[in-house]
């Protein structure tokens, strides 16, 4: 069946000004694309057009588009019928208000797929558990038969193969607060995982933030569905907004409609006018962690209108997780090494922290995004004995580690402790190189190190780890102190751990 709306669309294309800002992973096939479609193209990026990879330079000269690039690219970004925007490049930005103002149509890669796709599509975004719940529902959905398309963050561009994709087919979309500012379209099914202060300085505001995350669903119909957290306090007010159907999930409340994870008995439990159908058990599923039964609930609450509940159960069993995610890398001398790279912020990192029994050597720093680190320095005092610390955020987080402490131990030790921990406090100890701060807290001894780079972190790891303990990478920060994303971060530490 011929798509009618994407044909409309690429006869339009011929001959119009086209700007594409960003050459990243989603905007570099529309180089190619418009070019087919006889458009008139200039791109506009931050890098020099020598800085870029040979392959694109010489398709840029080939198809004779023009090239912007420096640090003030955007000042020339007049004219133009329609401007596609990277998601760094935010339509807050004053040259594309004065675009817009002026007649032209702003839009992404991500939209334009969303707008004239013939099938349906699922939407997750969230602060944390959108690249694993989406992978998750990707695979239950393969798993019922369905041609199924994974994209937004994850995945490979979708949109410039839009005319292979059928009606009957599923679009699985990640979709980032920078993605969903501008929206004017939302996907059939949409999931936000949660909310928590992230990318503020990048967003204007917290409004700002949660405003964005709201579009993947305010655009929705009647028949349309938003899955939303229940024990999140931001996510459980957008019912209200909701114009479709509206299902939570929740690890925290009895829901009378709705999906669990029950603590008491370890399943996964649906729920209907207060009535329970356990689904799945813990001891089935290999993710660990609370917050991964809450993206469990997430996936199936997502899929349920579309897979029966046996195909959902058969594909969870099977799920081992995504790369940088709580990843098991290695077992050495009965400790073992998980790699959580993906813990960009505090409340990231204190769902890997919660996923743990073991005593946990922590491995965490890096650049500073502006967050708060108050709770992350409690979840510390609580679940790690030993902190090795690294990047600018590294003080941030010692100084959260030990307010923590001192609160903690201000009610929990005797005098004699406690004098001692406020001694231990005022010596500025733990700031050298390789300076230790031990503290007790009720009996348990708290060491913070410093180190210089990931190799020194995973060896000074090694060196206080003891058989049955975690060794977890999950920095609470940004990676662009030393890396270019998290994933490079990642791989390094699994580089070393597996050179010990």
């Amino acid at each position: 069946m011929k798509n009618e709306k994407l044909e409309q669309f690429e006869k339009s294309i011929k001959s119009k000004k086209v700007a594409i800002i960003g050459l990243g992973v989603s905007n570099i096939p529309l180089i190619d694309y418009f070019q087919k479609l006889g458009a008139y193209v200039t791109i506009f990026d931050n890098r020099k057009e020598e800085e870029l990879d040979e392959d694109i330079i010489k398709k840029i000269q080939e198809y004779n588009f023009k090239y912007i690039g420096g640090e003030n690219n955007l000042k020339e970004l007049k004219g133009f019928d329609i401007i596609f925007r990277s998601p760094s490049c935010l339509p807050t930005r004053p040259e594309l208000v004065a675009e817009k103002e002026r007649g032209a149509i702003i839009t992404s890669e991500i939209e334009m797929l969303m707008k004239l796709a013939p099938c349906k599509i699922i939407g997750v975004t969230g602060t944390e558990g959108k690249t694993t719940t989406s992978s998750m529902i990707y695979a239950i959905i393969k798993e019922a038969g369905y041609t199924c398309y994974l994209g937004g963050n994850i995945g490979n561009p979708i949109f410039t193969n839009l005319s292979d994709v059928n009606e009957n087919d599923i679009i699985v979309l990640e979709m980032s607060s920078f993605q969903l500012m501008d929206m004017e379209v939302s996907p059939n099914i949409s999931l936000v995982t949660n909310i928590y202060p992230d990318h503020l300085n990048v967003h204007k505001d917290m409004d700002e933030y949660v405003d964005s995350k709201k579009n993947i669903f305010l655009h929705q119909n009647v028949d349309d569905l938003v899955v939303l957290n229940y024990d999140n306090e931001i996510t459980r007010t957008f019912e209200k907004d909701a114009k479709g159907n509206v299902t939570f999930f929740s690890s925290k409340e009895k829901l009378q409609n709705g999906y669990i994870y029950d603590k008491d008995s370890g399943n996964i439990v649906f729920c209907k006018n207060g009535v329970q159908t356990n689904i799945i058990h813990k001891s089935e599923i290999k993710l660990r962690g609370i917050h991964n039964y809450e993206n469990i609930c997430a996936a199936l609450a997502v899929t349920a209108s579309l897979v029966d509940t046996e195909t959902q159960v058969k594909a969870i069993k099977e799920f081992r997780g995504v790369e940088h995610r709580l990843e098991f890398v290695r077992e050495i001398d009965g400790v073992k090494y998980y790699n959580d790279s993906i813990g960009t912020s505090p409340a990231s990192t204190i769902a890997g922290l919660n996923a743990f029994d073991e005593n946990i050597i922590l491995l965490a720093g890096g650049s500073d995004k502006g967050l708060d680190y108050t709770e992350i320095g409690k979840k510390i005092a609580e679940k790690v004995g030993t902190l090795i610390l690294c990047g600018p955020t590294s003080k941030i987080i010692e100084d959260a580690v030990n307010e923590a402490l001192k609160n903690k131990n201000t009610t929990s030790i005797d005098n004699d402790d406690l004098q001692k921990l406020d001694l231990s406090l005022n010596d500025n100890a733990g700031r050298d190189e390789e300076s230790q701060l031990n503290i007790n807290l009720n009996k348990k001894q708290i060491k913070i190190i410093h180190v210089d780079n990931m190799q020194e972190a995973v060896l000074k790891a090694k060196e206080n780890a003891k058989s049955g303990d975690i060794v977890l990478l999950s920095p609470a920060s940004a990676s662009f102190d030393l890396y270019k994303n998290f994933a490079e971060r990642g791989k390094v530490f699994k580089e070393f751990v597996n050179k010990i």
